[in-house]
């Protein structure tokens, strides 16, 4: 067989693709985004929070056996990892792949499990973005269910964003509307997480994740008190997010 042709450079490929699919759907980004050459070898990253089906579903429709990465932190809420094993089972996902920080580094920086208590930067680095990076070793490109409406951070986000020049991170729900979430899980009659009933509608790990007041925004729950938007595996302009938004940062 002949050998694939070497891929262009990341940032080459994003200015392509966000070109050529600009008005394209979700669906059909992502369909596209499992078939276009130019993304490569892909997997889909999953936290199975309270929006995460929607995006699953989609991929079980196009791709059952395509890779999912599930980073289980070990501090999940018991409902979230129950949640996981219900909707890769319903939707037929064949290749779910948990994902968990080294036991060596756990037991040299958190023995005691209390490392997010000192920073929770640190603990965010430790059990998400150490183990997520050496899961998409390999590949190409990876897909998330960000979507602009959900902070500042992410208002301006593209379907397909350049990752420090390694990768390419596809965000196929990126122009949705949080009513565009609530009608495609009604229509498509998807498993709700059950926490998001008892006031989560945005949920990472139990010790960093509290209930939301109706008025606040989804993501106020997450790293209450802390000038902190995101856990560190997503770049915004290229560089990784694993502390505070540095000012001017969010556009």
């Amino acid at each position: 067989m002949p050998l694939e042709a070497p891929l262009a450079p990341v940032a080459e490929r994003v200015a392509h693709l966000n070109e050529r699919y600009r008005n394209h759907a979700a669906k059909a980004v992502l369909e596209r985004a499992l078939t276009d050459p130019q993304v490569g070898r892909i997997a889909l990253v999953s936290s199975f929070g309270a929006e995460s089906v929607v995006l699953l579903h989609m991929l079980s429709v196009l791709d059952r056996s395509a890779p999912v990465m599930f980073i289980d932190t070990q501090m999940l809420f018991p409902e979230t990892l129950q949640y996981q094993t219900e909707v890769s089972e319903k939707l037929g996902l064949t290749d779910v792949r948990v994902i968990r920080a080294r036991p060596a580094a756990l037991a040299a920086h958190d023995p005691d499990g209390l490392l997010h208590r000192q920073s929770t930067d640190a603990c965010c680095n430790l059990r998400k973005v150490e183990p997520m990076e050496r899961a998409l070793e390999g590949f190409d490109a990876w897909i998330t269910g960000r979507k602009r409406f959900q902070g500042s951070t992410r208002a301006a986000l593209d379907f397909f964003e350049n990752e420090g020049d390694r990768r390419i991170k596809i965000n196929p729900l990126a122009h949705w509307a949080p009513q565009d979430v609530q009608d495609y899980m009604i229509n498509n009659r998807l498993p709700r997480h059950p926490l998001v009933a008892q006031g989560y509608p945005s949920i990472g790990c139990a010790p960093c994740t509290s209930k939301v007041a109706p008025g606040e925004d989804p993501r106020a729950g997450r790293w209450r008190d802390e000038d902190k938007e995101e856990c560190g595996i997503h770049f915004i302009n290229g560089k990784v997010v694993r502390g505070p938004l540095p000012k001017g940062d969010a556009a």
